[in-house]
């Protein structure tokens, strides 16, 4: 019997040890739809298991400076990486992308959004949803496009924050907003591409979302971040990115 107990308890250590995940990734929320396809490809590839968790760029970065668990900070916005880089968090920082912002509307919204940004001056346009621009950097460049056309002071009582860009284009989804401003990395999502129309923000109306990795300090398994940053970054990955809705880095 003491044999039996002995060898489950091996038996439940070896598999609970085969669950931890290699890579913890804090990932920003564009990356919902292109990173799970990565996270196979490199688990085929190595063997290692990546475990993304996916939420605000801004809120990750507070919760990385107070000590979260996490291996590799995947950001929409470099800035908060080269601050915890500058800071002692982590390594130096690996550019892997460029957002890019889109008008996106439900098909049966009546809005035509092929108008550009324009239409959101519409009196028939009740709610905008963006991304909260206090933390999102998605958030920060649809306030910067609204103002570069003249938009922002007519609007921006009508304007609906989401905590990140993944929670915005819900919103629009949903119907809570007749138009939301969000990253083109989710229109292919499966619950976007079949149920609404976009039209594609032009990048020169705001400044450049510039994404970046860091591999944190804290990291348990600093190799397999690492290895996970050079697949992130090889030629075809960027490739499969800008397939994704992202820009070369």
């Amino acid at each position: 019997m003491a044999a039996l107990c002995l060898g489950l308890l091996a038996l439940s250590t070896a598999t609970a040890t085969a669950q931890v995940p290699d890579v913890r990734i804090a990932a920003a929320s564009d990356l919902q739809a292109a990173l799970p396809e990565l996270v196979a490809r490199f688990r085929k590839e190595t063997g290692l298991n990546v475990q993304p968790t996916f939420g605000s760029s801004g809120n990750f970065f507070t919760q990385i400076q107070n000590g979260a668990p996490f291996d590799l900070f995947l950001s929409a916005d470099i800035d908060y990486p080269r601050r915890l880089h500058a800071a002692g968090f982590g390594e130096p920082v690996v550019p892997y992308g460029t957002g890019r912002l889109v008008l996106w509307t439900r098909n049966d919204s009546g809005v035509d959004v092929s108008r550009g940004l324009s239409v959101v001056a519409d009196p028939r346009v009740r709610r905008i949803a963006i991304a909260n621009p206090g933390y999102a950097p998605y958030g920060r460049a649809a306030v910067a496009a609204l103002r570069a056309q003249r938009l922002y002071e007519k609007v921006e009582a009508r304007l609906v924050l989401g905590e990140n860009i993944a929670q915005t284009a819900q919103f629009a989804q949903s119907g809570n907003a007749e138009v939301g401003i969000i990253a083109l990395a989710l229109v292919g999502s499966p619950v976007l591409k079949d149920s609404g129309k976009y039209v594609v923000i032009p990048s020169s109306l705001h400044p450049p979302i510039e994404q970046g990795a860091i591999v944190l300090k804290s990291a348990r398994n600093t190799a397999a971040a690492r290895r996970f940053v050079a697949f992130l970054t090889r030629a075809d990955t960027v490739e499969y990115l800008k397939r994704a809705g992202f820009d070369a880095p």
